[in-house]
């Protein structure tokens, strides 16, 4: 294996309805299996681990704030800042993870997203820096793919 083969995690782009949209950080990109512990009668050394449920962190997003709105802050300002009077629309977004030849090396697909957080960074006169859009987004489950090079 070359040291070219190794993914970078600086070089990645989000998609939203067939858009792309730039963000300086995602986190949120795991996965876990709950487990229910069981105390057997008698048995005074140890717990039997059972797995439960898979849970799943929100997907966070984070950019400097620009003033062009992509249908991405308009979903997440008509979803947040609707009052829950029409039903939360959930769509599918896609992190994919790019190589050095701008293609797809690894791509998640975050299932039935829905927008559950929408932030600003505190904005202070005396500090000289970017205002911080952020974004969290729920969902049902994500999967992870893997693009294999054509090289």
């Amino acid at each position: 294996m070359a040291s070219n083969d190794f993914a970078v995690s600086f070089y990645f782009e989000l998609l939203f309805k067939g858009e792309k949209i730039a963000f300086q950080e995602i986190t949120g990109l795991s996965q876990e299996l709950n487990v229910e512990e069981i105390v057997s009668g008698g048995e005074n050394r140890f717990k039997h681990k059972l797995p439960t449920t898979a849970t799943y962190q929100n997907l966070g997003l984070k950019r400097a704030l620009i003033p062009v709105t992509s249908k991405l802050v308009t979903w997440c300002k008509s979803t947040i800042g609707g009052g829950l009077i029409n039903r939360v629309e959930t769509n599918d977004v896609y992190v994919n993870l790019l190589g050095a030849n701008q293609q797809v090396s690894m791509k998640w697909t975050f299932h039935k997203a829905w927008p559950v957080k929408y932030a600003f960074s505190d904005l202070r006169s005396q500090d000289n820096s970017l205002v911080i859009e952020s974004i969290d987004l729920a969902y049902t489950y994500f999967e992870i793919s893997s693009i294999k090079s054509s090289n």
